[in-house]
């Protein structure tokens, strides 16, 4: 069938936006609302994406795909509208349309003749450049140069390499978009010496709008390359978010390459809480709600979150007690199961008791659950107690194992 409905996040810069494009009875209608400003970009989405659901007349369940910016760009925005988009798409059972950002500002810039080679340079800060190429073919914008990150220092080197592999006639040029040509003086007058053509200004801007995000996503919607949403992730191109300053006074640039198998540590903020909640669906039959995550948080419980490139495999949240913290919930994603990644937020969870003199560690478990029961007896758990008709179950309702661990003896 035709007809579909696709919503589109977009917060890889200082814009947060939501498109709703839908296709019924053979037309095409696109809705839009947007945000600028460096924050707020967690707090405005959601209800700007409802606020068009309800221009349009439709439901959530109407939805047929969700799509979005994937960047690269700001690495708490890139993580926003990501993880909005997966546990939107979770939670409806529908796919998500991962959308490169970059190519939607070469498509915003090349207007009605987008004929040529299309460069993009954006500003990543830190004197740093993402930088890509893409090319119109026929109706399908293929990319020539992925994203990459670049010292400002060598765009130009960059351009000139890569340019020689673009297939273009003697002579032809090529067009450049962006943001970087503004805010590095003197990029524009590089690259144009290298046979660029700076884009004339457009009323879309130099940065990515979630419109053409939609645009892009019905493309990809229509050739079949829509992804489970536990597979959709940021284009983190800048894999270790910052250098050092002993490290950039060294004269490192550009990409560190952080080793994939790198698990990363985090304190939970607000704009985790969209991924944390899409996880926690995936592993309980009883899940703690995103309301619950946000209230927790609120209260001044202390959370952590673990990533590999970027992507979020899981998350513990603390409550401190005056004499012990209280592991409320922990959960790691089915598919990032076994790699370490519970035990690093165990750890951290046992590390908060050690840093706040609090002597002992304790939680809940399902007796039904052999897999966490064996998971914290490995880490030194014993069992104190149990809690009756703890939990809500299939059938009624079950009890709760208390589990403790107490650190006094290890403080010693």
């Amino acid at each position: 069938m035709d007809d579909f409905h696709i919503l589109a996040f977009e917060t890889s810069s200082i814009l947060c936006g939501v498109a709703l494009l839908s296709r019924t009875a053979g037309r095409t209608r696109l809705r839009t609302a947007m945000h600028e400003g460096r924050s707020a970009h967690a707090e405005r989405i959601l209800p700007m994406a409802w606020g068009l659901l309800d221009q349009a007349g439709l439901a959530r369940s109407d939805l047929t795909a969700v799509a979005f910016g994937q960047g690269p760009g700001g690495f708490t925005g890139l993580r926003v509208a990501c993880g909005v988009a997966q546990g939107l798409a979770m939670a409806l059972g529908i796919p998500v349309l991962p959308v490169d950002s970059l190519c939607a500002v070469a498509l915003q810039g090349a207007g009605e003749d987008p004929a040529g080679v299309h460069v993009v340079v954006q500003d990543a800060r830190m004197n740093e450049v993402y930088a890509a190429a893409y090319r119109i073919d026929g109706a399908d914008w293929v990319t020539l140069r992925a994203p990459a990150l670049l010292a400002r220092a060598d765009v130009a080197a960059w351009a000139a390499r890569e340019s020689a592999g673009w297939g273009m006639r003697a002579g032809g040029g090529w067009t450049v978009h962006g943001d970087a040509l503004d805010v590095f003086p003197g990029l524009d007058r590089e690259l144009e010496a290298l046979g660029a053509r700076r884009a004339s200004p457009t009323p879309e801007g130099v940065h990515a709008q979630a419109g053409t995000i939609a645009r892009l996503a019905e493309s990809a919607w229509r050739k079949g390359r829509a992804v489970d949403p536990a597979l959709a992730a940021p284009a983190y191109v800048r894999d270790k978010v910052a250098y050092t300053t002993v490290e950039r006074a060294g004269g490192l640039g550009g990409n560190p390459q952080v080793d994939a198998a790198t698990l990363t540590l985090h304190d939970m903020t607000a704009s985790d809480i969209d991924e944390v909640a899409a996880i926690e669906s995936q592993v309980q039959s009883f899940p703690w709600t995103r309301k619950n995550f946000a209230d927790g948080l609120t209260a001044g419980y202390r959370g952590w979150v673990v990533r590999r490139m970027g992507a979020m495999l899981g998350f513990a949240l603390v409550m401190d007690a005056p004499d012990m913290a209280h592991l409320l919930v922990i959960g790691v994603r089915p598919d990032a199961q076994r790699q370490g990644a519970g035990a690093r937020l165990l750890r951290r969870c046992v590390d908060h008791c050690r840093q706040t003199g609090l002597p002992a560690l304790t939680l809940e478990v399902r007796p039904s659950n052999a897999h966490a029961i064996a998971f914290y007896q490995r880490h030194g758990f014993s069992r104190v107690g149990v809690r009756r008709g703890y939990y809500p179950a299939a059938q009624g309702r079950e009890d709760a194992w208390v589990m403790t661990l107490a650190l006094q003896a290890d403080a010693a």
